[in-house]
């Protein structure tokens, strides 16, 4: 059995299965703040994000977290679903991109791919 696969139970033997963690693409637009590090005459910022959670909502929250920690003003969160959702529905996913969202499975983790300020 590899580290990933689930065993059908968890560590305190309620008979939970634990749930696979999976990455969902997010994209969040960004208020200013103090310290945002956003340019100067920037009103805020879109980011696409690769976060990892169980469901999409434990991946908006530890995204929100951390954009919270890193200074930044989330305001808005849209889901655009898992890997294997986007592909279904016939995104296609180039490597660099895959590269990202297997390394934010891999380190459980929140990952920024792309910001993008905002001018008025």
């Amino acid at each position: 059995m590899t580290e990933n696969e689930d065993t059908g139970s968890d560590e305190s033997g309620a008979g939970k299965s634990k749930r696979p963690q999976q990455v969902f693409t997010l994209l969040v637009e960004v208020g200013r703040k103090t310290g945002d590090g956003l340019p100067d005459k920037a009103t805020g910022a879109g980011l696409v994000i690769y976060a990892s959670g169980v469901d999409e909502a434990e991946a908006v929250r530890e995204t929100v977290s951390i954009l919270k920690q890193a200074d930044l003003a989330p305001l808005d969160v849209s889901g655009y679903g898992t890997m294997d959702e986007r592909k279904a529905g016939g995104d296609e996913i180039d490597p660099a991109e895959l590269a990202l969202m297997e390394r934010a499975l891999k380190e459980n983790s929140v990952i920024v791919a792309q910001m993008t300020p905002f001018f008025d």
